[in-house]
């Protein structure tokens, strides 16, 4: 802490391994240089390489050095540091809510400082968020944008224009299953992976006869996963694993409705 001329106190957060460049006591003016961070913490978010942030994306990886958002909004409160790591908690306004507790290892630059107000989804230090993350917390609709802003950031530096209904399309496949947690009189089982118009139809029906209907979480695929999960086995058969997708169809005895574009063309038929 820092004492001003009108008595008054300024307070300023350092990283753990920040240099500081004045001793207690000393006396400091306007301007002055108190404190040097060194430059991995220092850095702004950049552009981590061009198409492999394409890819990490697209295949809905965690990133390396990924960073932690916060699960609800409240104030900031720093708890007591464990060896390696800084005990992060956000105090909910209200009482209803349980304080969330957050362990980030001390190498890390927590972009929080106590007392601040934080809302729902707000990255708590430096780096990429992971996207399971950001669909758990915010949502489907908030993921889809992330996903294509974050996407269209990279050609953008590169000064590619790129209309955002082709990366739209990816992230709708990307995000086309629901897990079922709640099964209700529908014929699903807990756990269950479904697409997500099977899902709206069975409970469309259900909900028709008065019966009760089924619960779902939003899941988030790789487009390669998503790819051989399609419910067209031509279509995934004719990407990888060909011999696999082409067994578990002619031992649980699938047929294709040639619905798709692709399964089509395959076939050698117009597209529908």
């Amino acid at each position: 802490p820092l004492k001003l001329s009108k008595g008054q106190v300024a307070q300023y957060e350092l990283p753990v391994d920040a240099i500081i460049g004045v001793e207690n006591g000393d006396e400091v003016h306007a301007g002055d240089a108190i404190a040097r961070i060194p430059q991995e913490f220092s850095r702004a978010r950049d552009i981590t390489g061009g198409l492999p942030r394409v890819a990490e994306l697209f295949e809905a990886r965690k990133p390396k050095d990924h960073a932690i958002i916060s699960e609800c909004d409240g104030t900031v409160k720093y708890g007591k540091d464990y060896k390696s790591k800084r005990r992060l908690m956000i105090v909910p306004e209200g009482s209803e809510e349980s304080e969330a507790e957050y362990l980030v290892p001390k190498g890390k630059h927590i972009t929080v400082q106590e007392g601040d107000y934080v809302q729902k989804g707000d990255l708590l230090m430096d780096g990429n968020p992971v996207p399971h993350d950001i669909l758990r917390v915010l949502g489907v609709a908030q993921l889809a944008d992330y996903l294509v802003n974050e996407i269209q950031e990279v050609y953008r530096l590169q000064g590619v224009k790129i209309n955002d209904k082709h990366i739209e399309v990816i992230c709708r496949q990307m995000l086309q299953k629901v897990e079922i947690v709640k099964a209700g009189d529908t014929t699903f089982l807990v756990g269950e992976q479904v697409d997500r118009t099977e899902f709206d139809r069975q409970n469309n029906s259900v909900n028709a006869e008065g019966g009760e209907v089924a619960e779902s979480l939003p899941v988030l695929q790789g487009i390669t996963k998503a790819s051989l999960q399609t419910s067209s086995f031509i279509s995934a058969a004719s990407f990888q694993e060909t011999t696999r997708v082409l067994t578990e169809a002619a031992v649980s005895g699938r047929s294709d409705g040639l619905r798709g574009l692709k399964e089509n063309v395959i076939v050698g038929r117009l597209i529908p």
